[in-house]
């Protein structure tokens, strides 16, 4: 079964720096894409960066050049570097990956940016 675990979240005034983690049950490479969604209350899910396993990246427009997403392949990990944080960062973010037709998700954790 495969699982994602994120880590990494937590409070941090504005400006600060986070750096989210998602390891993955089985090598990330069985995965065509990873990704990092958020979702603030109220609100619907957003996708905020993506990488392919070919290494292709994209992002919210949002968060360009604040966040930037890169993967561990020996460690089946995928990070969500996260800096110059604004208030309007504050979700819960979620690990997703896709395998075929099939996506995985984390559980998510908690990113607070106080203003």
């Amino acid at each position: 079964q495969v699982q994602l675990v994120e880590s990494g979240g937590g409070l941090v005034q504005a400006g600060g720096s986070l750096r989210l983690s998602c390891a993955a049950s089985i090598n990330i490479f069985n995965f065509n894409a990873m990704g990092w969604y958020r979702q603030a209350p109220g609100k619907q899910r957003e996708l905020v960066a993506a990488i392919t396993n070919g290494g292709n990246t994209n992002y919210l427009d949002s968060v360009k050049g604040r966040f930037t997403i890169s993967r561990d392949n020996a460690k089946n990990t995928v990070y969500l570097q996260m800096n110059s944080l604004k208030p309007e960062d504050t979700a819960v973010y979620y690990c997703q990956a896709e395998k075929t037709w099939l996506t995985y998700w984390g559980r998510g954790t908690q990113v607070t940016v106080s203003s």
